[in-house]
């Protein structure tokens, strides 16, 4: 059961990395930082997984990983740059940003200042839409992309090193997939469904 709904996802990003190699998990994890819902929970261990074949870098991988989200990071940083708030909060629900998630942003700026950009690409979903906030409130491009690069590297590290792991360990997680396949898939459907749920109210309200 959880083959047949990973399958499609996994042969896509395997033909894409397989074609382009580290190009194609720049590209991906690109994508990713562009606000379009392509998890890089799905993208870097998988290019573990072919760290651990012998097929990529493991720095490589993680080096493409961090470029790719700086690289996805310059459209939404310039159109809120530009664009303001004002434009950000009304045609944000395009690029799946609502007005709940500019206001978490906020918080995390107050809070933490330009630190809030380093720690908030280790965190997952929050890393996808700190952009266009970023670039609403003017942040430094350079402390901006500096700490995005850098809190990039370390998640894309992270990913890639479980992706080897899992490559390693393969035959045995094989067995623990198929022993608890229902059980992931649910746990898997109920969290997405969750967080769908909860973002798509937000823009809704807006």
């Amino acid at each position: 059961m959880l083959d047949n709904i990973l399958l499609p996802l996994i042969n896509w990003i395997e033909g894409v990395v397989t074609a382009m190699g580290p190009a194609g998990v720049a590209l991906l994890m690109a994508i990713e930082s562009c606000n379009i819902p392509l998890p890089s929970e799905a993208i870097l261990p998988f290019a573990g997984y072919l760290v651990s074949k012998g097929e990529m870098g493991f720095h490589t991988a993680s080096f493409a990983g961090a470029i790719g989200c700086v690289l996805g990071s310059l459209p939404s940083y310039y159109i809120g740059y530009f664009g303001g708030r004002t434009f950000v909060e009304k045609y944000g629900k395009y690029f799946l940003v609502s007005k709940k998630d500019l206001e978490d942003a906020d918080k995390w700026v107050d809070k933490y200042g330009d630190w809030a950009f380093f720690i908030c690409r280790m965190l997952p979903v929050v890393r996808t839409f700190i952009s266009l906030p970023a670039g609403i409130l003017k942040a430094r491009k350079r402390t901006f992309f500096t700490f995005t690069f850098l809190g990039s590297l370390i998640w894309s590290y992270l990913l890639v090193y479980v992706g080897v792991k899992l490559g390693q360990n393969l035959d045995k997680m094989k067995d623990i997939w198929h022993k608890f396949d229902v059980v992931i898939v649910l746990a898997c459907v109920i969290l997405f469904g969750l967080y769908i749920w909860k973002h798509f109210k937000h823009l809704k309200e807006d």
